[in-house]
């Protein structure tokens, strides 16, 4: 039997470390086999992602998606690819069409800014304030490999649109959308609809305290 091919994308700021921890686990409880690309940090962060998902696919189809970001161009890539998509795992989406006021780009662009105006340490130290540790943890382990190109990066990622409502409603995959039920930056309202848009796709919740105790909920939820 073919196993299940899953890629899947990092959010803003985030890479393929994090995917793996999050969703290494439940993938191999179910068989399937994880490809995660690296971020390629720049202004052509996104298209870097498409062509990965363009490049996983000549082999066959392949279940797509990721966190944040990674969900937003995992379901475009499912709307222009409906024959080679086998499946739509969108975890933490953070807007529907263009960004605008969305939080999760308020803060990317936020972060920009700092990044510009202050330097990586400082920056990764206003970041890092009151928010839960693990993602204290993962920002101070990812931004540095972004290394000059994090400006760029962060903006790109503010800056890229996610399915439109109509774009979600012709998707014709398997879609599991995993939401979290206290994260301001992607609320659990944009999950909500985006399950609700999808054909036939189911909703999984998560709390910030269930995946700070463990970062593999998003992987068990989305999975399982």
């Amino acid at each position: 039997m073919t196993s299940i091919r899953l890629v899947l994308l990092p959010g803003t700021g985030s890479d393929e470390v994090f995917i793996r921890a999050a969703f290494g686990p439940a993938a191999r409880a179910v068989g399937a086999e994880l490809r995660t690309p690296a971020p390629v940090p720049g202004p052509g962060l996104a298209e870097s992602y498409r062509a990965a998902l363009d490049a996983a696919a000549q082999d066959g189809p392949v279940v797509v998606g990721g966190v944040s970001l990674g969900a937003h161009l995992g379901a475009e890539w499912a709307v222009r690819n409906p024959d080679r998509c086998a499946g739509l795992l969108a975890v933490l989406p953070g807007w529907l069409g263009e960004p605008e006021e969305a939080p999760a780009a308020l803060a990317a662009r936020a972060s920009a800014d700092s990044v510009r105006g202050l330097g990586l340490d400082r920056a990764l130290e206003l970041a890092t304030e009151g928010v839960p540790d693990w993602l204290a943890g993962q920002l101070r382990r990812a931004w540095p490999r972004y290394g000059a190109a994090l400006e760029d990066s962060l903006r790109a990622a503010a800056t890229e649109p996610a399915p439109t409502a109509a774009d979600l409603a012709g998707i014709t995959a398997p879609t599991v959308v995993v939401g979290c039920t206290d994260d301001p930056v992607h609320p659990i309202g944009i999950a909500r609809e985006w399950a609700e848009t999808v054909p036939g796709a189911r909703l999984r919740e998560v709390s910030l305290a269930e995946i700070g105790a463990d970062l593999g909920v998003l992987g068990k939820a989305a999975l399982g």
